[in-house]
């Protein structure tokens, strides 16, 4: 069973703050007041109340699996479900039909949730301020944490919204309801947001006594991603206009520094960082903390993903989040065991195709996708069957799996008609971090220095293949994986490196929900997009109608009760 000392004080600090008022005029509540909140002791529980916020979630609007925004509104995934009209808003997300802006009702839970988390983490920071060194000799490293918090929550709001409103804890109400959304460029934003990562790289130790708290390297490796998105400027348009070359220099020198720490390293099976009991691994540089069985009524469980459990007999609901062809299909090989980059989805593979001796695959791809015979979530005895499938005439034959866990975990509880668990959900993870560098070397033109961190991410898939197989150990797929090798099976040019590295991103993080927001950074999300569309309606007719609209759909659009609430302050995206 796991447990740490951070996951029982979260749970604990719900009693603390349990609820919220409006968006930004958050604190919280319970039986004591602000005034009461001045000892050391009742300040550190204000910081862990912190961490608890960025873990308050639901899958209506989730601020920790981005599922909904970052996987179905990619080439990775479809909605799911019982219909298209079930939880209709996410195929309209599905389809970029977000042409009305009160539409967008769980995008708007997700703006709510991720604001009171901001100001949890500002009420926090103003108690903090309030004590001496001499008071809480650990204030510096307290106040590192929160902002560290901070600046996650809003990082998360500026890829969903773009022009978002910066809150910190300097602004009183008043203050608060006169801060436009376009107070600061999108670039002066994000140097905004930055403030807050660097201030933790400089307050916070390197090692934290408490598994879960933030640390230097978390703050080095956060701003790393940070000024990798920065570095891609966008004009009014969302277009990306040029590559930022200091920014990207920026990334290489904080990633070698987490790199070089020698306290992260890739786990030597990927399987581990979606199974219970590896939480916290050398992998994780970053987690959102969650827990069973620690005193509370249901657990601090995480609850996000509660809607993409099968219909299998041991689940029953809901069947959401399924793989798309297109990306089944990027999971083939060719006989080099290399992506094959300009033909893999000329032909969409079947269950016929993903036998031991069938069509060649990245082992990926029985990490990641529930497929018809094969072992379920690394069990021999459970094997994937279509009987588990909700509509698979509309959404195709395929399941999801990194994000379930299976029935007898110890992790699993059902709550009401969804399922949670106490798997933590990570926010970064090494791999992240070796190909942030990989890409931010490739567009300064060094790519022969990316080219093994790429190889590391292969070398570790290749030898990720002992969980996925048969009770008689025989693989269930055709796996032919191999390493980049320059002049061998690949010309390494800096165009070939950056088709390498975006593949590998998709293989790495397939279902995990970066990809659209990665496709949104290089500029190609239009041209990317709208071609896997061209394609997928000839597969899925509900998706005949689908357009995105390059320009517009980068962004959701700024909730329209939010412009109300502002009377009119905020300013509307383009094309909404």
């Amino acid at each position: 069973m796991k447990q740490n000392f951070l996951k029982i004080l979260i749970a604990s600090a719900m009693i603390l703050a349990a609820g919220c008022k409006k968006y930004l005029d958050y604190q919280p509540q319970g039986t004591l007041t602000a005034d009461q909140l001045t000892t050391p002791d009742k300040v550190d529980g204000l910081v862990t109340a912190a961490y608890a916020a960025i873990g308050n979630d639901f899958w209506d609007g989730s601020i920790t699996s981005m599922w909904a925004y970052g996987s179905v509104r990619s080439d990775d995934a479809y909605k799911g479900g019982g219909s298209v009209s079930d939880v209709g808003e996410y195929n309209t997300y599905e389809q970029y039909n977000l042409v009305t802006p009160t539409t967008i009702g769980n995008a708007n839970n997700t703006w709510t949730r991720a604001y009171g988390a901001i100001s949890r983490a500002n009420f926090a920071l103003k108690q903090l301020n309030n004590l001496t060194a001499e008071q809480m000799p650990a204030k510096a490293v307290r106040q590192g944490e929160v902002r560290f918090l901070r600046g996650h929550m809003h990082f998360i709001l500026k890829l969903l919204f773009k022009h978002i409103p910066y809150i910190d804890e300097t602004l009183s109400e008043e203050d608060i309801l006169k801060t436009s959304n376009r107070q600061y460029s999108n670039d002066s934003l994000w140097n905004k947001i930055a403030e807050d990562f660097q201030f933790a790289i400089d307050n916070l130790p390197e090692t934290q006594p408490e598994v879960g708290r933030a640390n230097k390297l978390a703050a080095k490796a956060y701003l790393a991603k940070l000024r990798l998105y920065q570095a891609y400027e966008q004009n009014d348009n969302n277009a990306v206009t040029g590559i930022n070359q200091q920014r990207l220099n920026e990334v290489v020198a904080l990633t070698s520094d987490v790199i070089n720490s020698g306290k992260y390293n890739l786990n030597d099976d990927f399987a581990k960082n979606f199974l219970y009991g590896f939480d916290n691994s050398p992998e994780s540089i970053f987690a959102v903390q969650f827990s069973i069985n620690d005193g509370t009524a249901i657990g601090r469980l995480s609850m996000a993903t509660s809607l993409n459990y099968s219909l299998a007999p041991q689940y029953g609901c809901c069947w959401f989040h399924i793989p798309s062809q297109n990306m089944v299909n990027a999971f083939k090989t060719d006989a080099s065991g290399l992506p094959q980059f300009n033909t893999f989805n000329n032909v969409a593979l079947t269950d016929a195709d993903l036998t031991a001796t069938g069509a060649k695959v990245d082992p990926r791809i029985d990490h990641t996708v529930g497929i018809q015979g094969h072992p379920f979530k690394y069990d021999p005895n459970i094997l994937y069957n279509h009987s588990w499938e909700r509509i698979p005439a509309l959404y195709g034959g395929f399941g999801n799996m990194k994000e379930q866990q299976e029935a007898t975990s110890p992790s699993f509880k059902k709550v009401g008609p969804f399922y949670g668990s106490a798997k933590d959900i990570d926010i970064i993870r090494y791999a992240d971090v070796l190909l942030w560098k990989a890409e931010a070397l490739i567009e300064l033109g060094r790519q022969n220095e990316a080219l093994p961190l790429i190889n590391l991410i292969r070398a570790r898939a290749k030898n990720s293949t002992q969980r996925t197989r048969f009770t008689n150990g025989a693989p269930p797929s055709n796996y032919q994986i191999n390493e980049y090798v320059n002049g061998v099976n690949i010309d390494w040019t800096q165009a070939n490196a950056r088709k390498a590295l975006q593949w590998e991103r998709r293989l790495e993080f397939a279902m995990e929900s970066p990809r659209f927001f990665d496709l949104v950074r290089w500029g190609i999300a239009a041209e990317t997009l709208n071609a896997y569309l061209a394609v997928e309606k000839t597969r899925r007719a509900y998706l005949s109608a689908a357009l995105f609209t390059k320009g517009r759909d980068e962004y959701f659009p700024i909730p329209q009760r939010e412009i109300d609430f502002t009377k009119g302050l905020y300013i509307q995206n383009p094309g909404y």
